[in-house]
């Protein structure tokens, strides 16, 4: 018992700094579990009692709103008819009682039936005036929270009031129900974070051996006065490679300036080689550097073994005695340059074979006489590496000449697992063959062959795999012939680390790869696949993605056009563009295409669409906003760009006026080709970008002659890398004026004279040639504001269609315009008009003054209107109403045969 208690003492008096530590997030987690748990309670009983006065109102307004009741009211037993259905209600909606009561509070329903008859218990004047009570009172069932609402009868006076609640026991039983859940999960918190606690002081407990303040104090005393005693350099770099520490003897060898801590290593004022190699990071065994008129041994390694912090450690050793041995500096010096000069080289576009290609490029002749890069299959597309070494395809190859017997670029390789570039595939080891004549396993490959590489005179040669993140992405392989000196154990390292630097690219590269292509498919699956058949124009489109550049720039973007048939033979033609490229902008486009096309089934005008789809882009970048708001402090990753920059042009074509109504925001105008081939840019006023908000947008009606042609596009065709806008456009219209030329040709001709050879950015062309709809094909008239003018519009709809061979489509003709005549009559404002439009559907237009819509409603039985748009549904293939500026057109389609 005295050893326990001994014990206890012990750890209680926390000497150590991990005892003190453990103690101390103890105390805090008890603390934030026991705020936990009595603010989850509270919440809960809070909870709970909004609940239950929710729950109170909508089953009294429900109750007192449900048909029949006022017949109920009006019986001669009211408590009889509607006792039965309280209590249903009640067990049905889960509350305590529903009563049912005169306006001056006489019950006729009650839970209990020997309270039916007495006043209610509460507070009834505001219901009875109308209005709804909400309140926790002392009734015959004990406290409750109740709600009391009116029935309102025909004549508009309060007939009833009905009052429904659940007593207060009833909520704290339910908040108490969850206290076990809560505390079980607060002992479940308590138990995991402490545990988590108890593993880190553990940890800090080994880091610090057990030693207390004052020890530590003293040990690192004894540190400090250590360090600067002894007579080698010593320099310490964090994790950035910044200068940390250097004690007295490092100052003098190196001449560092007095304020050289907290420096990055490049800008010590050290000399070029041994500054790259503390800005690198990278183990360092005596390697002989310049320092002034001195020689020092270098020794560089990282400190992050065992937990400890990040960085690095060097120590310098002054090895002047040994110049003897400047013929090595010279080698290693000329091993860090070529180490540089792939750093520099190596992985300078976002291509997989381009990155192979530079890595051959950077090792032959200076390291090796031949390289070969083959990589797993399937790296190639962008994919992951397969998980055996059988399938690499030959991607890169370089050589002093080039009749060597190696296989070709492009060559799929099956190796065999005695070969070095299998062995170093399946271990992510570098393999040597030193001297190839000793035939140790590698010609096993291929017999004949290997005897024509020895026969070539290649005799060493070393496998690097290229491995990054944990994965191994193919095999280097480094051959020697000319050169008569075999590779060595340095020269293993110099592969390692030149291919390190090869398979972060090629990695870099496979991820672009892979991306590019998930958003190729996600911008083709978002952009039109199929037209909608329509007589208005003749389209044809393109969309191409940049191609990746330097640093990752390029690739597909957020480019997109697409054209929709609106009622009255029109068309509306749509070009946007997103900025940015990749995943996000592809997506944000799919959403900006799907709002415009729910925009345009209202039929909207085109500076209302516009202005509607700035506002939808704005709430999207609050969005974006609040949930990067919510994301600070967090890893420090790429905030997710904003759809802000995106840009829109809507224009409305209608054949039978040839007018084109057109709306830009912060888009570029179209281009107009007239049918003998002249070119123009029409004068369409400019609005700002979607998503800035505040500013109206403006639209441009453009007569067109049948014949016509109108280009849209985006920047990406007209701007490039030394050519401004303006020479753009100037050579687009270049490009486009001839007159007779299809569609198809204007696109060809487009791309041909405007498309860069390395496009950087993505680019949509949508080419438009108009129709107009012959004159005998539409017919209207003017109809008085008398329903006696309705059987006029019918006879001469009737003649129209017999004129038209639409003998069969007559009578339905004649319900439709009957019905929307009528309503226009009836409901509208003059003048009205109807016209008739015969295109790949029969269309019926009733226009008038108003700028109120009907709406589509099922009529009663003993109603004597009401359903006539519910007729016009049933018999037309679709109807709508759009508005103008003079009022609005009631519009349906009939199909045609054929």
């Amino acid at each position: 018992m005295a050893g326990i208690v001994g014990h206890l003492r012990s750890f209680l008096s926390a000497r150590t700094v991990a005892r003190q530590v453990f103690l101390l997030q103890v105390a805090i987690v008890v603390l934030l579990v026991v705020a936990a748990v009595v603010a989850l309670v509270l919440q809960s009983r809070s909870d709970s009692r909004r609940e239950a006065r929710s729950r109170s109102l909508a089953v009294a307004q429900a109750f007192a709103s449900a048909p029949g009741i006022e017949e109920a009211l009006a019986s001669s037993d009211p408590s009889g008819v509607l006792q039965p259905k309280a209590e249903r209600a009640r067990a049905g909606a889960g509350v305590s009682f529903v009563v049912v009561m005169t306006p001056d509070g006489v019950r006729y329903t009650h839970p209990d039936p020997a309270q039916i008859g007495k006043r209610y218990i509460g507070t009834i004047a505001p219901a009875a005036a109308g209005g709804v009570v909400r309140e926790t009172v002392t009734g015959t069932l004990g406290p409750s929270i109740r709600a009391v609402v009116p029935v309102v009868g025909d004549d508009g006076d309060v007939v009833a009031l009905v009052a429904a609640g659940v007593t207060v026991d009833e909520v704290s039983g339910i908040a108490e129900a969850q206290l076990p859940l809560l505390l079980g999960a607060a002992a479940g918190a308590f138990a995991l974070t402490a545990g988590g606690t108890a593993l880190v002081s553990r940890r800090l407990l080994r880091q610090t051996h057990g030693l207390g303040p004052a020890e530590m104090t003293r040990m690192y005393d004894h540190h400090d006065a250590v360090l600067h005693a002894v007579k080698e350099g010593v320099l310490i770099l964090d994790g950035d490679h910044r200068l940390v520490l250097a004690n007295d003897e490092a100052r003098r060898l190196l001449d560092l300036a007095a304020d050289a801590q907290g420096r990055p290593a490049l800008d010590l004022g050290i000399d070029p080689d041994m500054a790259r190699l503390l800005d690198s990071g990278r183990p360092a065994v005596d390697e002989v550097h310049v320092a002034g008129d001195r020689l020092l041994a270098v020794n560089q390694r990282s400190t992050d073994r065992d937990g400890g912090p990040s960085g690095t450690v060097v120590t310098l050793r002054d090895t002047t005695e040994l110049r003897a041995l400047a013929g090595r500096a010279d080698v290693a010096r000329e091993r860090l340059r070529l180490l540089y000069d792939a750093g520099v080289r190596i992985g300078t576009t976002l291509d997989v074979v381009r990155t192979a290609e530079e890595l051959a490029d950077v090792a032959v002749p200076r390291f090796a006489d031949f390289v070969t890069v083959d990589l797993s299959d399937p790296v190639v597309r962008g994919g992951e590496p397969a998980g055996r070494a059988a399938d690499m395809r030959r991607v890169a190859f370089r050589g002093i000449r080039d009749d060597s017997p190696l296989y070709p670029t492009g060559s799929l390789i099956s190796f065999v697992s005695s070969t070095p570039q299998a062995a170093g595939f399946g271990t992510g080891e570098v393999v040597m063959e030193a001297d190839m004549a000793a035939l140790s396993g590698w010609q096993r490959q291929d017999p004949a062959n290997a005897q024509r590489l020895l026969s070539y005179g290649i005799h060493s040669m070393i496998a690097a795999p290229l491995r990054t993140r944990g994965v191994v992405l193919g095999v280097a392989t480094f051959w020697r012939s000319d050169k008569p000196e075999p590779f060595e154990e340095d020269d293993r390292s110099l592969a390692e680390e030149l291919v390190a630097r090869a398979a972060v690219g090629v990695d870099n590269a496979r991820r672009y790869t892979r991306e590019h292509a998930m958003a190729v498919t996600l911008q083709r699956s978002l952009l039109p696949r199929a037209l909608p058949e329509q007589t208005a124009v003749d389209v044809a489109h393109r969309y191409l993605p940049a191609q990746a550049g330097a640093g990752g720039v390029g690739g597909v973007g957020g480019d997109w056009f697409d054209v929709i048939s609106l009622p009255g033979a029109r068309v509306a033609l749509v070009v946007g563009d997103v900025v940015g490229h990749g995943l996000h902008a592809a997506a944000t486009m799919g959403r900006l295409r799907t709002a415009v096309h729910n925009f345009a089934n209202l039929d909207l005008p085109p500076d209302e669409l516009l202005w509607h789809l700035d506002e939808l882009v704005a709430r999207i970048d609050q969005d974006e906003d609040g949930g990067e708001a919510g994301k600070e402090g967090g890893d420090g990753g790429d905030a997710v760009a904003h759809v802000t920059g995106a840009t829109c042009l809507y224009a409305i074509y209608d054949p039978t006026s040839r007018i084109c109504t057109v709306a830009r925001a912060g888009h570029l105008g179209p281009v107009l080709v007239r049918p003998d081939g002249r070119a123009e840019l029409p004068d369409v006023p400019g609005g700002p970008p979607l998503g800035l908000g505040g500013l109206p947008f403006e639209t441009a009606e453009l007569e067109l002659a049948e014949g016509s042609t109108l280009v849209l596009y985006t920047d990406g065709l007209v701007e490039a890398r030394g050519r401004d806008i303006d020479e753009g456009l100037d050579r687009l219209c270049r490009a486009v004026a001839h007159a007779g030329r299809s569609p198809e040709e204007t696109c060809r001709a487009v791309l041909e004279s405007l498309l860069p050879r390395h496009p950087r950015d993505d680019l949509a062309v949508l080419v438009a040639r108009t129709r107009a709809l012959d004159a005998d094909r539409t017919v209207a008239w003017d109809v008085r504001s008398d329903p006696s003018a309705v059987a006029p519009v019918r006879a001469e709809a009737a003649r129209t269609l017999e004129g038209w061979g639409l003998q069969e489509e007559a009578f339905t003709t004649e319900l439709i315009l009957s019905e929307l005549v009528t309503n226009a009559i009836r409901y509208g404002a003059g003048p009205i008009r109807v016209r008739l439009i015969r295109d790949r559907a029969l269309i019926c237009e009733v226009s008038d003054g108003s700028s109120t819509a009907p709406h589509l409603r099922r009529a009663a039985l003993s109603d004597e209107g009401g359903r006539g748009l519910f007729l016009v549904a049933q018999v037309a293939e679709r109807w709508g109403t759009r508005y103008t500026a003079r009022g609005k057109v009631i519009w349906a389609e009939q199909p045609l045969p054929g």
